[in-house]
């Protein structure tokens, strides 16, 4: 694997060119607005999403999907949860007419609201049947601009196939961002999904003021709420302690770059979601994925009270106050982790 393509001009597929072609990968960055990928391209900076690092000198970025696309043997989709459906067949469209990368890795970190599927799943839908054991997934706790600032990063290649898993895990791997491999697919993205939107609970928390004892009741309890439906839906447990689980919980509820804990912050100072989604400028993958792992939750029977709360605050109109007291006021439990 010796080039890709970056599909999605956010914080983080800026953040992804610039490490891969910083250790010599020919990479093409694809931005959808033409005005965007031309004003990166001229600044040799993303001074929207990403501002203060500049690219590589042969980063090329591109409003043309079949130019990002041409000869490339990896294609990274760097695109929110609810656009991958339609990201992936733009590239199902490109691949019929004789694109033929070795892998296809989905960076989003969200459950589809209409089907209720991890991005895999929509990928494997989309895509020609022959590029299924080429799908795979790269999570784990990773801030976009620490990564593009050399910072060192630990994250997580879920693959299917273990040769693809290896690959990419050299791939991606420099002096500073390690990366480790697994083939539990399922439970790598329902990590990074479930972690979105318990750090908008956390944030709530924060919010309203709470203390340090809250957050860490509201991490280890939603780590419980992740390992019960990741079992459900047949993943190793023991992803849930790693990078994609509890190491990604972590930052998301902790890190003041994570936009879900903003959005979380803002909804315990009493913003309204109208008002918080009106004034952010890039996507925070819980609000919708809450909706999804609720609907989820109901139709395999699984217990996650505190997403259920953070969905009802979200679309229901729940005051953040009245969630907090509905968490509490739920019956005692014998602690049994994953089950209870």
């Amino acid at each position: 694997m010796k080039s890709v393509a970056i599909l999605g001009a956010g914080s983080w597929g800026t953040a992804l060119a610039v490490l891969l072609s910083g250790k010599g990968a020919l990479t093409t960055l694809w931005a959808r607005d033409t005005d965007l990928a031309q004003d990166i391209d001229a600044s040799r900076e993303n001074r929207k999403y990403l501002p203060g690092f500049r690219f590589p000198a042969g980063l090329e970025v591109t409003s043309s999907l079949s130019q990002a696309l041409f000869k490339k043997d990896v294609i990274l989709l760097v695109v929110p949860s609810h656009a991958m459906r339609e990201i992936a067949a733009l590239v199902a469209a490109e691949i019929s007419s004789g694109v033929l990368p070795k892998s296809l890795v989905s960076c989003a970190k969200g459950i589809e609201n209409e089907s209720l599927m991890t991005m895999t799943e929509v990928l494997q839908e989309v895509l020609p049947a022959q590029f299924a054991s080429g799908v795979a997934v790269l999570s784990g706790p990773s801030f976009a601009k620490e990564v593009a600032s050399g910072m060192p990063t630990a994250v997580t290649v879920a693959a299917l196939s273990e040769e693809i898993g290896g690959e990419l895990q050299e791939f991606f791997s420099t002096g500073f961002f390690r990366v480790y491999t697994t083939q539990d697919v399922t439970g790598v993205q329902l990590g990074g999904a479930v972690k979105n939107v318990l750090a908008i609970a956390a944030g709530i928390s924060d919010g309203l003021g709470f203390g340090t004892n809250t957050r860490a009741a509201l991490i280890t309890r939603g780590l419980a709420e992740m390992s019960r439906l990741g079992l459900k839906l047949g993943a190793n447990p023991l992803t849930f302690a790693g990078l994609a689980g509890l190491g990604d919980l972590v930052l998301t509820c902790t890190g003041d770059l994570s936009r879900n804990r903003q959005v979380g912050l803002k909804l315990g100072a009493g913003q309204s979601m109208d008002e918080i989604l009106s004034s952010m400028s890039m996507v925070a993958e819980g609000v919708k994925t809450s909706k999804s792992l609720y609907m989820l939750a109901r139709k395999h029977g699984v217990d996650m009270p505190i997403t259920e709360h953070v969905y009802q605050v979200i679309y229901e109109g729940l005051s953040p106050k009245d969630a907090v007291r509905g968490l509490l006021e739920r019956p005692q439990k014998y602690e049994l982790y994953g089950v209870n």
